[in-house]
């Protein structure tokens, strides 16, 4: 079996609740899917720095990376992809898709109803869980 591709995604959130969600556009693998915006582990990077250095690529902003939420390892036809993924917020600039087909904020009990790549859905479920507690006291 290859050796899966280590990849990580920022979890970006506002105060509000409400989520940076990404469309992953017909250039990429998996077009059509949601995801958390991030990438792949550069040789020599941690997963935090790679975060902060993909999440400027793809949406031209720099966020603070806070807590770990998932470490997931999923199979696809042709590849598997080791996913780790962090909560995050905007320290400076605003989020434009740059690789991506669309990006959009969705309130954290809606996410759900996105379209989530597989290896997405378990800090998916997580986030929503997590951010319940947070914004209903629960």
């Amino acid at each position: 079996m290859n050796k899966p591709i280590h990849v990580v995604g920022a979890v970006i959130h506002n105060n509000e609740g409400y989520i940076l969600c990404a469309l992953r556009s017909e250039n990429m693998t998996l077009p059509g899917y949601w995801e958390f915006p991030g990438g792949k582990i550069e040789k020599g990077e941690t997963p935090k720095s790679a975060l902060i250095r993909e999440i400027y690529e793809e949406l031209q902003c720099e966020i603070k990376v806070g807590e770990f939420i998932e470490d997931t390892t999923c199979k696809y036809e042709s590849f598997t992809i080791r996913l780790e993924t962090y909560f995050a917020s905007i320290e400076n600039g605003t989020p434009s898709a740059q690789e991506h087909k669309e990006i959009k904020w969705i309130s954290y009990n809606k996410l759900h109803e996105l379209n989530w790549a597989p290896a997405d859905i378990p800090a998916v479920e997580r986030v929503m869980k997590q951010c319940k507690k947070v914004y209903t006291n629960n």
